[in-house]
């Protein structure tokens, strides 16, 4: 499978959600009686979507709103709200800096230690609020963070960092042994992130509840363009979604999988359903609500690399509240807002009553799907022409 690249080198064509389209079946559902519920560790969540560990997006508060909605919200423990005491004034300052200033000032920002204290603080400040506590770090110090988050009442620990794999090499440290972690944990791990069939099939092995999908889909990642290393988010979640499958025919034991990235309109989030997803991940949808902490700007969470960033600040604007963005009214016509409205529909249309019947949907290849006629609002640069 592939095409010839060169003498003795095939590639293989991956595609993303702008080259595919869904196509309706043979029957119909009234949209209002469709199950977007996904399950995790015997937990049900009625919102199939999470939000990024990203500081401009989740903070305390954040997660709390969005346990209300029926959704999950992931905070960073490596990020800004355990770094400073009043992170707030932070990210004001990481607000109002110019373009020219910002990587630089990120940088800066992330070189203060983590403070434990704020991790145990974090976690019970979502649970005072009756929210589920789902709390994020880099491998490095997942042992130690996992410890404190689990003693202050987290719900879900997620180790993520930019490849996650079950064979890393290092002479420098002693990687982290995750079967190890994730038995010894008391609470279900996230492990994240990946794109391959293979590597999704031996994460699986390790016990793991649930699997992150995708490398620098992301709006605010530069991944691909620094490092040069991807794979298009339809064909990551096709074939992790086929190890699932297969993982679960040996075992008995189901593993979700979420695509995390690349997703900022309802549209990619029904395709990433179609190709196999249990959940979704956003961050850039998110940054837009009026409750998010970065003031309507993003940045990845490699952005502070201090030789190496990987991310870069942008600018995605306020357009709403939470419950907006995902329950409507959609006040904005790109598709942005309303997406839970937008998936239910969506699985009307297709004929699908709950997530794993939409991944039994026809995909097609449809690179004219954008554009085919479109011409007005891509020349007024509204709509789908944005």
């Amino acid at each position: 499978m592939g095409e010839w690249i060169g003498i003795n080198r095939r590639a293989r064509r991956c595609y993303g959600f702008d080259e595919v389209a869904l196509v309706p079946g043979d029957k119909t559902v009234n949209p209002k009686e469709v199950d977007t519920g996904f399950e995790i560790a015997g937990k049900k969540f009625k919102v199939p979507i999470l939000a990024a560990a990203m500081d401009g997006v989740v903070d305390a508060k954040f997660a709390s709103e969005m346990s209300k909605l029926g959704g999950i919200a992931v905070l960073n423990l490596d990020g800004l709200q355990c770094r400073f005491e009043n992170a707030d004034e932070v990210l004001e300052k990481i607000s109002k800096a110019s373009p020219q200033e910002a990587t630089a000032l990120i940088q800066t920002v992330y070189t203060t230690p983590i403070k434990e204290k704020l991790i145990a603080k974090r976690v019970k400040e979502i649970k005072r609020k009756k929210g589920t506590a789902v709390v994020s770090c880099i491998p490095t110090f997942a042992e130690k963070f996992s410890k404190i988050a689990v003693g202050a009442g987290a719900d879900i620990f997620v180790i993520q960092s930019t490849v996650t794999t079950t064979k890393h090499v290092s002479k420098e440290y002693k990687s982290l042994d995750l079967a190890k972690f994730c038995k010894n944990t008391k609470i279900p791990v996230i492990l994240g992130n990946c794109v391959t069939y293979e590597t999704t099939l031996e994460l699986m092995y390790t016990g793991a509840a649930g699997l992150l999908i995708g490398v620098g889909p992301g709006a605010a990642c530069t991944t691909r363009g620094v490092l040069g290393i991807g794979v298009p988010q339809v064909t990551a979640t096709v074939d992790a979604a086929a190890a699932r499958d297969y993982y679960f025919k040996r075992t008995g034991r189901y593993v979700p999988i979420i695509t995390d990235g690349g997703m900022n309109r309802g549209g990619d989030i029904c395709k990433a359903f179609a190709a196999g997803a249990d959940a979704v991940m956003i961050g850039s949808s998110f940054a837009r609500a009026k409750e998010a902490p970065g003031r309507g700007y993003h940045w990845g969470m490699a952005t502070s690399h201090v030789n190496l960033p990987r991310g870069t600040r942008i600018y995605v604007g306020t357009t709403g509240s939470l419950k907006e963005i995902l329950f409507g009214p959609a006040r904005v016509d790109d598709g942005s807002q309303n997406l839970i409205g937008a998936l239910m529909t969506s699985m009307g249309s297709l004929g699908a009553s709950n997530i794993k019947q939409m991944h039994d949907v026809e995909i097609i290849i449809a690179p004219s799907i954008q554009t085919e006629g479109k011409i007005f609002q891509v020349g007024q640069r509204v709509g789908m022409g944005k």
